[in-house]
């Protein structure tokens, strides 16, 4: 039996992702920096030092890191507030696990925004512990979030069931030695060596029940 479950939030419980580079594209784009293409797949999972540093230093925002973290941060806020995009399932599998057993955290969203999520969602009583990457070292792919996320819960993170979509957060996961579930982003598909790590997939949050969770456990831990 796994000794909890720890959730990735943007693109697992929340359709977010389109809406985090749509604020990034604005800010770029309204003080004259240089938009690419290929951003959105180059910030996947980094942390708020580490995409704030990414607009100003190749993006040409004139900007220092901090005020472009608050100012994207203020965007995506406005956006949850008007409405906040839960995906299929979200809150049942929360709940369903957190039954079962401890429940985790780990996502690459500013805590401001991680406990704004979970006050509208109206199921941030369900984790034990959430931790944001821009409070560890690193952001995903290194584990450092997950590794806090399972020593906040108390347990090894190798008996720890992890569920994640991007290609970055499935490295994470099993990076820190975790049992991996993926629900692939239907955005941005994770690579095919990132969702080979995995060790199911769904196609939605919704699907990972504790069945699932008891399974993949059997197999992964």
């Amino acid at each position: 039996m796994p000794a909890a479950v720890i959730f990735d939030l943007d693109g697992v419980l929340v359709d977010s992702e389109q809406l985090w580079n749509g604020a990034k594209e604005e800010l770029v784009r309204e003080t004259g920096g240089a938009w690419r293409d290929d951003a959105p797949t180059t910030m996947m999972g980094m942390s708020s030092p580490e995409w704030s540093a990414y607009l100003r230093d190749d993006l040409g925002v004139p900007l220092d890191a901090g005020e472009i973290s608050r100012q994207v941060v203020a965007r995506m806020e406005a956006r949850y507030r008007r409405a906040l995009p839960l995906l299929p399932g979200a809150a049942d599998a929360v709940r369903a696990l957190a039954a079962r057993w401890p429940v985790g955290l780990a996502s690459s969203a500013n805590r401001e925004l991680i406990d704004l999520v979970l006050e509208l969602a109206g199921f941030g009583d369900a984790f034990g512990v959430t931790v944001s990457s821009e409070e560890v070292e690193r952001g995903k792919p290194a584990p450092d979030v997950y590794l806090a996320a399972a020593r906040g819960l108390g347990v090894e993170a190798r008996n720890c069931v992890a569920i994640e979509d991007s290609s970055s957060g499935l490295r994470a996961a099993a990076a820190a030695g975790m049992t991996v579930i993926a629900v692939p982003n239907p955005h941005y598909a994770p690579h095919p060596d990132a969702l080979a790590l995995a060790a199911a997939a769904v196609p939605v949050v919704g699907d990972v029940t504790p069945s699932l969770v008891e399974l993949v456990a059997g197999r992964g831990l």
